[in-house]
């Protein structure tokens, strides 16, 4: 099966299938996948889209974003949720040379679960749920805020750490094209040293500090967000091979 799915406009769109579990299953390819911005999407990108024939699109975006950058056109008729996760507005001010790249994004990451609580949960409901499948989970570049989003999925179908991180990293590949596009729009702006860059250490930081906070993915999943665990055992269900 093919993970990164190629499209004109769109830098970082991928299926999350294929990964291992714990107990033996695996996860389903051309159930979920993770994305930058839809709202890129037209002409020919819209054909390879269509093809497929994702029901459900969860933008993960502030509403001024979508506003400002488009959402997936409303001619493609999915179901669609704009589910902001992120409660403070992004700030570089706290990144240092000496604190370093991933241990910042691994902050900000933190943040996420502590300001996207209700909308997480939404989220996570909705992916539960097997007839809104396939979905398309996205944010502006498909790394950070949906990073988030697709570890604690992978995490409470019980995909390893190692994989997790490593799906998360595979935004790497990317970096170079997120950079050219962003140096294009702002020929005369400063860009901050990690823009669009994904090390695997921040995504294995932030799970080793979620599980410091609350003991598990699931724990902080089930108590904080307040997901059932018959919620994650429909995720399961629908998301895994048998």
């Amino acid at each position: 099966m093919i993970r990164h799915i190629e499209f004109l406009n769109l830098c970082n769109f991928r299926d999350v299938g294929g990964y291992a579990t714990g107990d033996g299953r695996t996860v389903q390819w051309q159930r979920l996948y993770r994305a930058d911005s839809l709202g890129w999407l037209t002409g020919d990108d819209l054909t390879t889209f269509r093809a497929l024939r994702v029901r459900t699109v969860i933008d993960l975006r502030h509403p001024f974003e979508v506003e400002k950058n488009g959402r997936v056109p409303d001619s493609e008729g999915q179901n669609y949720h704009n589910l902001p996760i992120e409660g403070r507005r992004w700030d570089t001010t706290p990144y240092t040379e000496d604190l370093g790249i991933a241990r910042y994004l691994a902050n900000r990451y933190l943040d996420v679960t502590e300001d996207g609580v209700e909308n997480l949960r939404t989220a996570l409901e909705t992916i539960a749920q097997a007839d809104n499948a396939p979905v398309v989970i996205h944010c502006a570049a498909g790394k950070d805020r949906t990073g988030v989003l697709t570890a604690l999925i992978l995490s409470l179908a019980g995909v390893g750490e190692d994989d997790i991180v490593a799906d998360y990293a595979l935004t790497g590949l990317a970096t170079e094209r997120f950079i050219a596009d962003w140096r294009r729009r702002h020929p005369e702006a400063a860009m901050w040293p990690g823009f669009g860059l994904a090390p695997a250490e921040t995504m294995r930081l932030f799970l080793s500090d979620l599980a410091e906070r609350h003991g598990s993915v699931e724990t902080y999943v089930t108590e904080v967000l307040g997901v059932s665990p018959a919620t994650i055992s429909e995720l399961q269900a629908h998301l895994l091979t048998e």
